[in-house]
C-alpha cells in the first residue's frame, strides 16, 4: 500500500497497523476523520489507507456509512493456533450446562485481563466482559484469581499503581487487596461482589500449570443470588483442574521408542 509513504518517521506498515488499531471494544464503528485522529494520521494519508484496506475487506462500511472492521480479518483471526481454547471449550460448556451461568476464559495480557471464550444464554444475568475484551485484573474474579498467583513482584508493582475503581465496592486500598490476594492463594480461588458491574457476582479459580497460572475460568451471576456463589465453588474448581489435566497432557514431551 501506498498511501502517505511520502510521511517521514512512519513505515507504511505502521500507519496501516495504527489504522486497524483505531478500532476496538468501545470504539466500533468510526467516520474517516475519527480513524485518522485515533490513529495520529493526516485526513488525506487514512483515507487512501482506507480505501485500500476496504478494497481488500479489512474494513468494511455500516449502513450509515461508517467504518467497521471486515470479514477478512475475522476469517484470518480463526487462522490463529488457540490450543487453550480449543482444550477449554468442551469443559466450559459442561460447566455451562450444568449450572446455567455466564461462564468465561481469561488470561493475563500485561496488566488486563483478556478474554479468550465465554458461553452463556439468555437467560444468564448480563455481563460486560465479551470475547476478546479486556478488562483490568483487581475488580474481575479471573483477573484477580490469576493477579494472586502472579511473582511478588508482579503484584507489588500492580498494587502500587493507581487502581481503577468500576463502582463503589471495588477494592482499590492497596493493603486490603493485598489481604484479598492472599485468601485467593489459601482457599484456591476468587469471589467479587459488584466491583466490575452493579448488580453482578463471580467466582473465579486459575488454571495452574507447573506451577504457574496459564489463564482463569470464571462464572458469573446476579448479586441478587450471591448467596449461592459457595456452591459453584466445587464445579468451577474442577473444571479448572481437568482444563489444567489436559493442558499438561497436551504439552507434555512424546514418549518414543529408540531406534
Amino acid at each position: 500500500m501506498a498511501g502517505g509513504a511520502r510521511e517521514p518517521g512512519r513505515s507504511v506498515a505502521s500507519k496501516v497497523l495504527a489504522v486497524l488499531g483505531a478500532f476496538g471494544p468501545a470504539h466500533r464503528e468510526l467516520t474517516l476523520t475519527e480513524v485518522a485522529r485515533r490513529a495520529g494520521l493526516p485526513l488525506s494519508t487514512a483515507h487512501r489507507l482506507v480505501a485500500e484496506l476496504e478494497e481488500w475487506q479489512a474494513l468494511s462500511r455500516a449502513p450509515d456509512g461508517r467504518l467497521r472492521v471486515g470479514l477478512r480479518l475475522w476469517e484470518l483471526g480463526q487462522l490463529a493456533p488457540a490450543p487453550l481454547h480449543d482444550l477449554a471449550r468442551p469443559w466450559l460448556q459442561e460447566l455451562f450446562a450444568s449450572t446455567g451461568e455466564n461462564v468465561h476464559l481469561a488470561v493475563r495480557d500485561g496488566l488486563e485481563v483478556l478474554y479468550v471464550d465465554k458461553v452463556y444464554g439468555r437467560r444468564a444475568v448480563p455481563i460486560v466482559s465479551r470475547t476478546g475484551g479486556r478488562l483490568p485484573m483487581h475488580p474481575t474474579g479471573v483477573g484477580r484469581a490469576l493477579l494472586a498467583y502472579e511473582p511478588d513482584w508482579f503484584v507489588q508493582s500492580y498494587l502500587a499503581r493507581r487502581l481503577e475503581r468500576p463502582t463503589r465496592h471495588t477494592i482499590t486500598e492497596p493493603g486490603r487487596l493485598a489481604r484479598e490476594l492472599s485468601a485467593v492463594r489459601a482457599q484456591g480461588y476468587a469471589l467479587t461482589y459488584e466491583e466490575m458491574t452493579l448488580g453482578s457476582c463471580s467466582a473465579a479459580a486459575p488454571i495452574v500449570v507447573t506451577g504457574r497460572p496459564v489463564a482463569a475460568v470464571g462464572i458469573v451471576l446476579s448479586s441478587r443470588r450471591a448467596r449461592e456463589l459457595p456452591r459453584l465453588v466445587e464445579p468451577l474448581l474442577a473444571t479448572a483442574t481437568g482444563i489444567a489435566a489436559g493442558i499438561a497432557r497436551a504439552t507434555r514431551p512424546a514418549s518414543g521408542s529408540g531406534p
